[in-house]
């Protein structure tokens, strides 16, 4: 009967990884203040801060008409947003604005309520294996990094595309240790999470993001639990990312990566989109209130 017993348990572990592996590797497959001064001579940028270079392509994410309601609360309100492939989308805004919400609707793992949001032109299903399928074309970066502290940084990365994709372990390995030096930690590939800094940690969870090979990448504040000499050098990763022309949408309150980085910054308070514009034009020249309000007092200190 212990046997038995232990071998339900066994089932219900595998069973509890494998949801929590199509949880972490099939959707993926910032609040700190002071740092609005990030170091921007390495970063993707014209010389007169007018944001990303590089010319963006087709529509690759499309939110319509999006309402979002958590009780009588009412976090995304007609949301409308087109991401162009290629795009670096930066969302700022308040606390509470719905910022977190927007991304993580943008791969239902927060249903709406109405309106409608497609990947490339597919609208993205409520659930199933269709859901999967899309998801697995979305990477996400969290704040906390959730990584498996049991597996080391080379296992973590290469899970996904092994259990998910189907991929053979040995391309899996290849894929995972060069996506381990572009982000430049390719020298703790044998460690385990808790051996490192929370910077390499979130590069590990960016390395494992780019190994589902996704469409897009979804940054929900990724810098907000890093300590802050620990942020650059994320933030150099994500720069580099943009630069090489993957498609982005990034919730930050880093003010610096936003400025030079983005194509497109996206202001919401209130649970709606108050104002969008090119970096430059944005931050010189905020076209609402509220806007102008909330940059004088992120970029007076």
């Amino acid at each position: 009967m212990r046997r038995g017993h232990g071998c339900t348990a066994d089932r219900g572990r595998r069973v509890r990884t494998v949801t929590c592996l199509r949880m972490t590797f099939v959707m993926a497959a910032l609040y700190v203040p002071g740092h609005e001064h990030y170091a921007v001579d390495s970063l993707v940028g014209t010389p007169d801060g007018t944001g990303a270079l590089g010319m963006t392509g087709e529509p690759l994410v499309v939110l319509d008409k999006v309402n979002k309601h958590f009780g009588d609360l009412h976090v995304l309100q007609d949301i409308d947003l087109t991401v162009h492939k290629g795009e670096v989308v930066v969302v700022i805004g308040p606390s509470g604005s719905g910022k977190s919400t927007l991304c993580r609707a943008i791969n239902r793992l927060e249903p709406i309520g109405s309106g409608t949001i497609t990947l490339d032109g597919v609208p993205l299903p409520a659930e199933g294996k269709e859901l999967a399928r899309l998801r697995a074309e979305v990477g996400m970066v969290f704040q906390s990094f959730n990584l498996f502290a049991h597996k080391t940084v080379l296992d973590n990365v290469m899970l996904g595309p092994v259990k998910v994709l189907k991929k053979d372990k040995a391309s899996a390995e290849r894929r995972a240790r060069e996506l381990l030096d572009r982000v430049g930690i390719a020298e703790q590939a044998d460690k385990y999470p808790a051996q490192l800094s929370g910077g390499q940690q979130q590069r590990v969870a960016i390395a494992r993001a780019l190994a589902m090979d996704p469409k897009v990448i979804l940054f929900d504040e990724p810098t907000s639990a890093l300590d802050p000499e620990m942020i650059n050098e994320v933030l150099d990763v994500m720069t580099a990312l943009a630069r090489d022309g993957m498609t982005m949408v990034v919730i930050t309150h880093e003010m610096g990566f936003a400025r030079k980085a983005a194509n497109r910054v996206v202001f919401m308070d209130g649970g709606r989109i108050v104002e969008e514009a090119e970096p430059h034009e944005f931050f010189s020249h905020p076209r609402s209130d509220r806007a102008k309000d909330f940059l004088s007092k992120i970029l007076s200190h």
